[in-house]
């Protein structure tokens, strides 16, 4: 079974240190569960206001186990554009409780609109645009990791 569509009684370990991207960003292992599966995924941790405001920017692909995740020291109105982003990205909004607060999914590359959560998080995490849909993750569903 693949990695990203792992059943809800799969051993996720989040915050499992995955060691550094090409990028030179810290990765490590994010789970989220749904009420049918948790699914797996290694992400890049964009912890410096230097690497949120580059984040995916000019890449031109993503593994479907992959992202990234923005954590903020405190909770805020995020606001994220696609000024130089190359792919559509699926934009995913973390309360401080681990759910998921929205998702903008399918995000338009290059676009310059601020895409905006509807309250304050405490993260947003970055998929390949569709697969959020296309793994059935919905508002509502926990999202888990730690960043050291």
């Amino acid at each position: 079974m693949p990695a990203n569509g792992e059943s809800p009684t799969a051993v996720c370990a989040p915050g499992t240190a995955a060691g550094q991207s090409p990028a030179g960003l810290q990765q490590v292992t994010l789970c989220v569960t749904s009420a049918t599966k948790t699914h797996s995924f290694t992400v890049e941790a964009a912890r410096t206001s230097a690497e949120q405001a580059r984040g995916l920017m000019f890449r031109t692909e993503l593994a479907d186990n992959a992202g990234m995740i923005f954590p903020f020291p405190d909770l805020r109105i995020a606001s994220f554009w696609m000024k130089n982003t190359v792919i559509p990205l699926d934009i995913i909004f973390v309360r401080a409780d681990g759910t998921i607060e929205s998702i903008a999914d399918n995000t338009v590359p290059y676009s310059m609109t601020p895409v905006v959560s509807g309250e304050p998080v405490a993260a947003v995490l970055e998929l390949r645009g569709g697969l959020a849909a296309e793994l059935g993750i919905v508002s509502g569903d926990k999202v888990q990791w730690t960043t050291k």
